[in-house]
């Protein structure tokens, strides 16, 4: 997170939470129809998707956080992930209210509409991840996600070996008939073919997942009578609390796994009907298959122009996602509120003033942070 303060913000969604609850801003928030949120929703958790039919679309790729909530708080968070990256960038003040702006009109124009963006209206920058990903195969994931394209998980700084009874429940997982049997669907298998754990090993992506179960699980798949193995890259990682405001009287899953995939099916259906709630040693789990396809929209640099176009872009993604949960009459009356909220570039909106408040708080958190960590070493020198 000491990278910069786009990684901080990416990194920090417990406090992003705490100070916009605490900041004066929070009242003027509008709430919106109560449907599954992101809760998460920065920059890097946007991208291009694969579905079970290998159709790519860009939607939100990452549903950890997810809850039935305020669907403005969305906004607001890819909203600051956005100004971060632009000022990453070196781009002036000005640019962050033009991106600002195109917010809400890409938004708005979700509401209007339940299908995907016109392809004429992606960014270049979005443009190029797409291409990239559809151009992707096995060999491109293999290579990227483990280092090998060889039917085994390599162990080093990435990977790390597990216990045998860890191993053993992860057998156990894989041979559970519902389990079985939504793999081998997901695979276009039958019943009767064939489905084994060809390695396993432990995932360290970041210090966030160490104490939690993250595990990368290589399948092999074959047809009944034929010698040819397919294989596919399972990632299971331990489903937590999510930190983002549920609204009051939703009913969501008490099973955290079964939250993630639930909302994850709401608002990005390439993602969701890839994904399978599971228990694993006693904790709750998600099953993905990696796809080749997946990627995250990593911007080190924007120009002014690529800023603004993403913005209203992504913002239009988020809208979609939202919108494909409300009925027409549930869609007219919230834009009519972002509508009646919004103001113009004199009079900024509650979604530039909070942007403004939470951009200060993460800069001093961020400043903070980097002190810490200074410290630290110094001490440890």
């Amino acid at each position: 997170m000491a990278r910069s303060v786009h990684a901080y913000v990416r990194g920090n969604t417990a406090s992003f939470y705490e100070w916009l609850a605490a900041a004066p801003v929070a009242r003027q928030i509008p709430l919106g129809p109560p449907v599954w949120i992101c809760g998460d929703c920065h920059l890097g958790n946007l991208g291009p998707l694969a579905d079970s039919d290998g159709n790519v679309a860009i939607q939100i790729r990452d549903l950890d956080q997810t809850v039935i909530g305020n669907p403005a708080l969305d906004l607001v968070r890819l909203g600051l992930s956005l100004e971060t990256a632009a000022r990453s960038s070196d781009l002036p003040g000005l640019t962050t209210v033009h991106m600002i702006e195109a917010m809400i009109g890409g938004y708005s124009r979700a509401m209007e509409q339940t299908a995907g963006p016109a392809k004429r209206s992606e960014p270049d920058v979005v443009r190029t991840v797409r291409r990239q990903a559809l151009g992707r195969r096995w060999q491109n994931l293999a290579r990227e996600r483990i280092g090998d394209t060889r039917p085994n998980i390599p162990l080093g700084k990435r990977f790390w070996a597990i216990e045998a009874d860890e191993r053993d429940a992860i057998d156990a997982l894989f041979e559970k008939p519902d389990i079985r049997q939504r793999v081998l669907e997901l695979a276009d298998l039958s019943e009767r073919d064939h489905i084994r754990v060809v390695d396993a090993a432990y995932w360290k992506k970041g210090c966030s997942s160490l104490g939690y179960l993250r595990f990368a699980v290589l399948l092999g798949l074959r047809k009944k009578g034929s010698k040819d193995e397919h294989l596919a890259l399972v990632d299971i990682k331990e489903a937590l609390a999510s930190v983002a405001p549920v609204a009051k009287g939703a009913k969501m899953p008490d099973d955290a796994a079964a939250r993630v995939v639930e909302g994850a099916s709401a608002t990005s259906p390439n993602l969701g009907q890839r994904m399978i709630a599971a228990v694993l040693l006693s904790k709750p789990v998600v099953l993905r298959e990696l796809a080749p396809q997946d990627l995250k929209l990593e911007i080190e640099q924007f120009s002014r122009r690529e800023a603004v176009g993403a913005a209203s872009y992504l913002a239009h993604i988020v809208g979609l996602a939202h919108a494909r949960q409300m009925t027409p009459d549930r869609r007219a009356s919230w834009l009519g509120q972002l509508t009646k909220a919004h103001g113009d570039l004199d009079a900024p909106s509650w979604l530039w003033r909070s942007v403004v408040d939470l951009a200060g708080a993460h800069e001093i958190g961020y400043l903070d942070h980097c002190r810490r960590l200074a410290l630290a070493d110094s001490s440890a020198n």
